[in-house]
């Protein structure tokens, strides 16, 4: 027999953490996330999406071992924004036992009726600068920091529940090439010299200014915000979150994978990338401290794998080059350090735009994400 509990303390909330962490502790491809991470973003005295978003937490327990787990998400201000009457939800994870996915969708159902919401969709989470979409293809990838990694068998739990497609994220691997191209910096130099662009010494500033950088990566989420204002299941971000998302950007910031790009010393246009992160959080365990430290130095300094994490342009400026200034500096970075490939994160399959980034180089489709849509 299969019981779902509500949870709501701090020992809960471990239990429903380390849920995850057990379930994929012998997967090579997963990438599970850090217990700091994951008890502020489920807290509401951090998380500031929680001024317009409510949450519940649910375990599901066979006898005395929990099976499995879900979190559901009443986002009002996604709902307000886009004229939505949506129940998200986020952190589903099962054993391969579809009554476990029965009794735990049961009690999703049963609040969103409560809230009147018509629709049921996820894995989506308070906000797009989280994990979002379920693992449809590429199961023999690697997890990068920014995405959900699951087993085949929740498809088919999804589908038996009737659930359908609601959009698809696609991520790619580009292969980064041996020598910088010329043509690109020329191209470059030209569009910083036609528009006023100025490119941000991050290594400078970081060393230097930091709080000049902190103002400029601020704007940066700004940019982001407006860039990614149209796109599936986006909500404008609050200064507290836009601080939040800065530290995070800290923590895995290598100055020669930031591209910023200003005109009259206004943020118009950056690129964000990382080391890859999966072999950290694989020791890590969900703890950085103590096992997980070496294999962050490592991470840091030697770069095999770099992760995309965001590109963002300002609307007066998007058809003016910026992105490919970005690319040119982007590349300049990753060939410096040696680095060998790029992961995007998810990209929309219908976001055309950043897919035509990557035509000119040596690029794979490695792996598909599906947000399920579920008629309440």
């Amino acid at each position: 027999m299969i019981t779902v509990r509500q949870i709501t303390t701090k020992r809960d909330k471990k239990k429903f953490f380390k849920f995850h962490i057990d379930l994929y502790s012998k997967n090579p491809h997963a990438a599970p996330n850090l217990y700091a991470d994951e008890f502020a973003e489920f807290d509401p005295e951090i998380n500031d999406a929680f001024r317009f978003a409510d949450c519940k937490m649910f375990l599901a327990y066979r006898g005395k071992k929990i099976v499995g787990r879900v979190a559901a998400i009443w986002h009002r201000g996604a709902n307000e924004k886009f004229g939505y009457s949506q129940l998200r939800f986020t952190r589903f994870d099962v054993i391969d036992d579809f009554e476990v996915t029965k009794a735990l969708f049961a009690e999703l159902i049963r609040w969103a009726k409560e809230l009147n919401m018509t629709e049921i969709v996820g894995p989506i989470s308070f906000s797009d600068l989280n994990e979002e979409g379920m693992l449809i293809d590429g199961f023999d990838k690697d997890s990068t920091y920014i995405e959900i990694y699951n087993h085949p068998y929740y498809v088919e739990h999804m589908q038996k529940l009737g659930a359908y497609k609601v959009v698809d994220w696609n991520s790619y691997v580009i292969k980064v090439p041996e020598k910088h191209d010329e043509r690109l910096q020329r191209l470059a130099d030209r569009i910083i010299e036609r528009n006023g662009y100025t490119v941000v010494d991050v290594k400078y500033l970081l060393k230097h200014d930091k709080p000049k950088l902190d103002g400029y990566i601020m704007q940066c989420l700004d940019v982001l915000d407006e860039a990614f204002a149209g796109l599936y299941g986006t909500s404008p971000l609050n200064e507290k979150q836009k601080r939040r998302e800065m530290a995070t950007i800290y923590q895995v910031l290598v100055p020669e994978l930031a591209t910023v790009v200003l005109k009259d010393d206004r943020v118009i246009a950056y690129g964000f990338m990382m080391p890859s992160m999966k072999t950290v959080l694989q020791k890590a365990r969900g703890n950085l401290v103590p096992f997980g430290i070496i294999p962050y130095i490592k991470a840091m300094k030697n770069i095999e794998v770099a992760d995309m994490m965001s590109i963002g342009v300002t609307k007066d400026h998007n058809n003016k080059g910026a992105v490919a200034l970005i690319m040119n500096e982007s590349l300049k970075g990753l060939i410096k350090l040696k680095v060998k490939y790029l992961e995007t994160g998810p990209e929309l399959e219908t976001n055309q735009n950043v897919q035509n980034l990557w035509k000119n180089y040596e690029c794979e489709l490695v792996k598909r994400r599906r947000c399920w849509g579920l008629k309440v």
